[in-house]
């Protein structure tokens, strides 16, 4: 019994893992065309068919991407039923991702028509899915790389380094977050759409997207198993140095 619910502990941890890991890629791809009034304008205006006509190119492209990598831990080639499977679960990802998205910027209310919104959800939730089917493929898993040959060779480092030298650590991960934070914001922060999503909301609503915008961060950073997870939570960071 014990180790049958052993398995069903790690069988749901590694599927809330794999369901993090995708919609953190979803919203390092989405968010920059969510800032975009072009995209919101498209969606208001899109006829059914032409709404229906973007779910089934998004379904195809989301199936040919998680044929190869996906987002999921296995890096082997999947058959197309789980590739169809995991389709469906990275679309209802990205659309739910947008959706909380769109709802926290406060441009789907009450008062938004139906059919706006389904236009809204569903053109914005496409990059959304693509980035939840590609963070495996650019952002890569780390999570069930730490055996074999990587353990060997952080034994060694441990071995070879008398002590680590946290400060240079910490300057080299402040270095790297300002890096990406440009990289993001270049996207954004030039646009007219921050003026106005920032008089139309109220401050609530913006302590709401600083704690979303945090718990994305966290989500990405120490959760999604993405590149050199395991190295950031080793850091024990600046007060390392001073309270050693």
């Amino acid at each position: 019994m014990s180790v049958g619910r052993k398995r069903r502990k790690n069988l749901w941890a590694n599927e809330i893992n794999d369901i993090i890991r995708g919609a953190c890629g979803g919203f390092l791809f989405g968010i920059p065309l969510l800032y975009t009034m072009e995209v919101w304008w498209i969606g208001s205006l899109a006829k059914p068919s032409i709404i229906m006509l973007a779910i089934a190119l998004m379904f195809l492209v989301v199936f040919l991407l998680n044929q190869t990598e996906g987002f999921r831990k296995r890096r082997s080639k999947c058959p197309p039923s789980e590739a169809a499977i995991d389709t469906v679960e990275a679309i209802a990802l990205g659309l739910a991702s947008c959706t909380f998205m769109l709802l926290l910027l406060r441009e789907l209310t009450s008062e938004t028509p139906l059919k706006e919104v389904l236009g809204k959800v569903v053109f914005e939730s496409v990059p959304f899915t693509l980035g939840v089917a590609l963070a495996n493929q650019f952002l890569g898993d780390t999570r069930n790389g730490n055996n074999g040959q990587g353990q060997m060779s952080r034994q060694a480092n441990n071995e070879s380094e008398k002590k680590p030298d946290e400060l240079h650590a910490t300057l080299s991960d402040i270095g790297a977050t300002l890096i990406g934070a440009t990289v993001i914001a270049f996207n954004i922060s030039p646009t007219d759409e921050i003026p106005m999503l920032a008089a139309a909301v109220s401050p609530p609503w913006l302590l709401a997207i600083i704690a979303t915008s945090l718990l994305i961060s966290y989500g990405i950073v120490f959760e999604a198993g993405f590149s050199d997870q395991q190295k950031r939570r080793q850091q024990k960071g600046k007060s390392k140095v001073f309270y050693s």
